[in-house]
């Protein structure tokens, strides 16, 4: 598979088969990911696979927390809290978008809420990957893991895989954290989903847009 294919293909797919992922595989393509850039070499991430046993355990927690209406404080901002117009507009119709494949109303709040607690559920999906990182590092350091979850991702791609990144865990820092028994040290920065795409899932013919180049592109001759 080419490079630009692969980019082509990556999506966020909110939808697997209970068909599990070989366990040396999810391992494989972790340590390829590996060769991201990273500043100064610092390799900031920190990657914790869960699967078998232990994701059917943190699903089982999580459906527990989402019924009882538990809340954690947030391990940071997944959106600025001063976005701009263009960004509210981006991030408000993704969510349109996604609902209207659905079918579901804005007026229907039950099942848009209903419809958000599957990503706890990791959509359906038999693995995951964690992303912790240190706390002593700064945005740099973030943009690197970035970076490595960008391989790890085009990379499922290329397995015949499919992923849906999740920034959603920052919500619940403490219980994942405390799963996967994180030291004090490092903050937990997202999941990714992994597994076998279910096409029947009417959310996985969501295409996110792009903004055309002239909103961000800028060529000096």
């Amino acid at each position: 598979m080419q490079v630009s294919d692969a980019i082509a293909a990556r999506r966020s797919v909110r939808g697997f088969l209970d068909r599990a992922v070989d366990p040396d595989q999810l391992r494989d393509l972790a340590l390829k990911a590996a060769r991201a850039a990273t500043g100064g070499n610092i390799q900031p991430w920190h990657i914790d696979i869960v699967q078998g046993a232990a994701m059917a355990e943190l699903k089982a927690i999580m459906r527990g927390k989402i019924a009882r209406g538990e809340t954690e404080t947030p391990g940071y901002d997944i959106y600025p809290r001063d976005m701009t117009d263009a960004a509210r507009a981006r991030t408000f119709g993704i969510g349109e978008a996604l609902y209207g494949a659905l079918g579901i109303p804005r007026a229907d709040k039950a099942a848009r809420k209903s419809w958000f607690a599957r990503n706890f559920q990791f959509f359906g999906a038999p693995a995951a990957y964690f992303c912790t990182v240190d706390r002593r590092m700064g945005p740099p350091q973030w943009a690197d893991c970035g970076m490595y979850l960008q391989n790890l991702m085009l990379l499922a791609v290329e397995a015949g895989l499919a992923t849906c990144p999740q920034e959603c865990w920052a919500v619940y820092p403490d219980t994942v954290e405390t799963f996967l028994g994180t030291p004090p040290e490092r903050m937990l920065f997202c999941g990714v989903a992994i597994g076998y795409e279910d096409t029947t899932e009417p959310a996985n013919t969501l295409r996110a847009p792009r903004a055309p180049a002239k909103e961000w592109l800028t060529v000096k001759d």
